[in-house]
């Protein structure tokens, strides 16, 4: 090994070291409280857990895992948490590259309007679940609007079949504008030379689209995706406030992290409830790899 390659190796060495140096403080402080909090619900997971009077542990191995199986409440969180998922990913990732689409064109005042479309994401999430309720009340803003129109009416908050339509509204609206940054910062990333020449070869807007916009945007659309389904599968103030932490009516706002709430909160099942917890990470972390397989490369050459 020559004079050379020692200084270097050492230099690279010495260089690492500091990195890890300045990170320390960081990883510790993520060691504390992330780290070993998840190492730790792991192993109550499979532990019956008794909370009244002296905690205590007792080893259950996978008869709480077990238990979810036969469980029906399980069932119509997952169910509908699902459903949840399904519907309201795809809507606000269009309607947010609709927007970005829109207001990346140039018409007159689009600042104002990023402002005003923008507004709903910076918004508490309690703050908009109660003006949307007050909304969706039988006498509200909504249900009067439809009147109007000759539209037929809701019971918004006490119908099952559209209770948690109404959630998937709100969080539409509300999440929507924040993914519509995202786009319109990705959309002023692509090279203004690349629609000018495609301009010249014939291609038409749709053409423009389709073959060179689209492209671009699709390590940004696997980003808005993935936060998205994450966002979703996590539902639980909007459900918990809607139905007064009770998931109805008749259990159709009922998620199944609001479920894991009764169960860790209400019931003091915490072994259970940490074994759907590990049971959601599991599934959100297998859609995401899906997710990935399907968006394929991040980056476009």
């Amino acid at each position: 090994m020559t004079l050379k390659s020692e200084f270097l190796k050492r230099r690279n060495i010495q260089e690492a070291l500091s990195g890890y140096l300045f990170m320390t403080p960081t990883l510790i402080v993520l060691g504390i409280f992330l780290v070993l909090p998840v190492l730790y619900a792991i192993v109550l997971a499979f532990h019956s857990v008794n909370l009244l009077g002296e905690v205590s542990y007792r080893f259950t191995g996978l008869k709480n895992f077990m238990r979810i199986q036969g469980d029906e409440r399980v069932a119509i969180a997952l169910k509908n948490t699902m459903q949840y998922v399904a519907i309201v990913v795809p809507i606000q990732t269009l309607l947010a590259l609709g927007l970005a689409l829109a207001l990346n064109a140039k018409i007159k005042g689009r600042s104002l309007f990023r402002v005003a479309f923008f507004l709903p994401t910076v918004t508490s999430s309690a703050v908009l679940t109660l003006i949307f309720m007050w909304i969706y009340n039988s006498n509200g803003l909504l249900n009067n609007v439809l009147s109007f129109f000759s539209l037929p009416t809701y019971n918004w908050l006490g119908d099952p079949e559209v209770a948690l339509r109404g959630i998937m509204i709100m969080n539409i609206w509300a999440t929507a504008p924040l993914f519509m940054v995202i786009y319109l910062a990705a959309l002023q990333d692509v090279p203004e030379s690349l629609y000018e020449a495609a301009s010249i070869d014939g291609a038409t807007g749709w053409g423009k689209f389709w073959c060179i916009t689209l492209p671009f945007l699709r390590p940004v659309t696997f980003f808005i995706v993935v936060m998205g389904i994450i966002g979703t599968f996590q539902l639980f103030d909007q459900s918990y406030i809607f139905s007064n932490g009770s998931g109805g009516p008749n259990n159709a706002t009922l998620t199944i992290v609001l479920l894991i709430y009764q169960y860790a909160f209400k019931n003091l099942d915490m072994g259970y409830a940490l074994a759907l917890t590990l049971v959601l990470a599991l599934v959100i972390m297998t859609v995401t790899i899906i997710q990935r397989q399907f968006f394929g490369e991040e980056r476009l050459d």
